[in-house]
C-alpha cells in the first residue's frame, strides 16, 4: 500500500509528525483520526521538487494552504484563536505563520475574525473576508471555511489548466526568438565579412538580411529602449479607466470564447460560493464584480445588480447584457425558479471551466501552427538569404 506522511495535533495543540500506510488519501486521514489525533495534512511523501515549482512560488502567504489547515483545526472543534496558534507555531512557510501570528493578536486584541482579516487586504480577497464575516453572523465559520477551500481548489486548478496549456507556445516562441536574434547578430555578419574580402556583388534579399544584421548589432539598445519605453506607456494607459476599458474590448474581440467562458465560469463560482455561505444576493453580487477581470463583462453587471434590487431576479437582466451565454442563463432561470440558485451557479462553473479548457486547448492547437509557420517563414527567409549568396560566388571570375 502507498505510504504517506501525515502532520496531526492533539486536543491539547502537540504536533504529531510520522508515515502512515493506507490504501488511499481518504483512508489515510481517517486512520490518523483513529489515532485520536486532527489531520492537518496527510499527502505523499516530498521528492525532490523540479526547479520551477520554487521559482513560481509566490512570497506572500499561501492562502489555500492556510485555509486547509485552518479548515481541518476549526471543524475538529478547537476554538478558533487556538487553531491560529498552533498554525504560528507549526506552518513550514514564515509568511503563513507570520500572517497566523498577527491575527491571532488582532482577535486576542478584541476584533472579529473577518476584521483581523481586512487587515491584510494583498493576502485575502473582498470574497473571502466577507463569507467569514457570514459565517460569523450565522455561526457556521466552520462550515464556510470549507467552502471558501473548495473555492479556492477549482479556482487554482483552473488556473493551471490554463497555464499548463500555454507553457508550450511561450517555450517555442523564446526559443524561436532567441535563434532569430543569433543568427542576425553572431552568424550574418560573418557572412557579410567574408562578402567584403571577396568584392563581390550581394544579392538583394542578402543586402536586405545583412542591413537588418547591421541595424539589430548596432542599434540594439535603441529597439531595447523602445520596447522597454513602450511598455511602459502601455502600462500606463491601461491603468487608467478609459484605457483598460479599450483593451478589454479589444481582448473581448479577439479572444471572445475564451474571454466569455473564463469570465462566467468565474462569476457563477464565486456567486454560487458568496450564497452558500450565507452573503445576501445584492451583496454578493457587489463582491463578485470585483472578482471579474474583464472591466466589459463587469460593468454589465452593474445591470443585472439593478435587476435584482428592483424584483427581476438574475437571468432576465443576464439575458439583457448579451455577453453571458444563453446556457448559462437557462440554468440561472431555472435555479431561481426551483429555489435552488447557489447549487445551479455552482453547476453552470463546472459547467464553463470543462467547456473554457477545451477551448483553451483548441486555441493552442491553432496558435502553435500558426506561431511554427511564422519562425519558419523568418528562419526559411535568412536560410535562403544565406544560400543565394553561397551560389552567388559561383560567378566569380578566376
Amino acid at each position: 500500500m502507498p505510504l504517506y506522511a501525515y502532520k496531526a495535533t492533539t486536543l491539547d495543540g502537540k504536533v504529531e509528525e510520522g508515515y502512515i500506510e493506507a490504501i488511499d488519501q481518504k483512508a489515510a486521514i481517517e486512520s490518523v483520526r483513529q489515532k485520536g489525533f486532527i489531520p492537518i495534512k496527510v499527502s505523499e511523501p516530498k521528492t525532490k521538487k523540479p526547479l520551477y515549482v520554487y521559482l513560481k512560488r509566490k512570497k506572500k502567504a499561501d492562502l489555500v494552504t492556510f485555509t486547509t489547515e485552518l479548515t481541518a483545526l476549526v471543524g475538529a472543534g478547537l476554538p478558533l484563536d487556538r487553531s491560529l496558534q498552533i498554525l504560528s507555531e507549526i506552518s513550514e512557510d514564515k509568511e503563513t505563520a507570520e500572517i497566523s501570528r498577527q491575527l491571532l493578536e488582532s482577535i486576542k486584541e478584541g476584533s472579529s475574525f473577518s476584521e483581523a482579516l481586512s487587515r491584510h487586504p494583498k493576502v485575502f480577497p473582498r470574497i473571502y473576508i466577507n463569507m467569514v464575516r457570514a459565517g460569523e453572523a450565522g455561526g457556521v465559520l466552520d462550515s464556510v471555511l470549507e467552502k471558501l477551500l473548495e473555492f479556492l481548489e477549482s479556482t487554482k486548478q483552473l488556473k493551471e489548466s490554463v497555464y499548463s496549456a500555454m507553457i508550450y507556445p511561450v517555450i517555442l516562441t523564446f526559443t524561436g526568438g532567441i535563434s532569430i536574434i543569433i543568427l542576425l547578430t553572431y552568424v550574418i555578419p560573418k557572412f557579410s565579412q567574408i562578402f567584403e574580402d571577396i568584392g563581390q556583388s550581394i544579392p538583394l534579399p542578402t543586402q536586405i538580411l545583412i542591413s537588418m544584421s547591421g541595424f539589430l548589432s548596432t542599434f540594439w539598445w535603441l529597439l531595447a529602449s523602445v520596447v522597454v519605453v513602450g511598455w511602459a506607456l502601455f502600462r500606463r494607459y491601461i491603468s487608467k479607466q478609459e484605457g483598460r476599458q479599450r483593451w478589454d474590448e479589444f481582448k473581448l474581440r479577439l479572444f471572445g470564447e475564451v474571454i466569455i467562458k473564463l469570465e462566467t465560469a468565474r462569476f457563477c463560482r464565486t456567486l454560487g460560493t458568496l450564497l452558500k455561505g450565507g452573503v445576501p444576493l445584492l451583496q454578493a453580487l457587489s463582491n463578485v464584480k470585483d472578482v471579474i477581470g474583464n472591466t466589459v463583462i463587469a460593468s454589465s453587471i452593474e445591470g443585472v445588480i439593478t435587476g435584482v434590487r428592483e424584483g427581476e431576479g438574475m437571468a432576465g437582466p443576464m439575458e439583457r447584457t448579451g455577453i453571458f451565454p444563453s446556457l448559462a442563463v437557462s440554468m440561472i432561470r431555472v435555479g431561481e425558479e426551483t429555489g435552488q440558485l447557489d447549487e445551479m451557479l455552482l453547476k453552470v462553473a463546472d459547467t464553463y471551466e470543462k467547456s473554457l479548457r477545451v477551448a483553451v486547448k483548441r486555441f493552442v492547437s491553432l496558435l502553435e501552427p500558426i506561431m511554427i509557420l511564422i519562425m519558419g517563414l523568418i528562419v526559411g527567409f535568412i536560410v535562403i538569404s544565406i544560400l543565394v549568396a553561397i551560389f552567388s560566388i559561383n560567378e566569380i571570375p578566376f
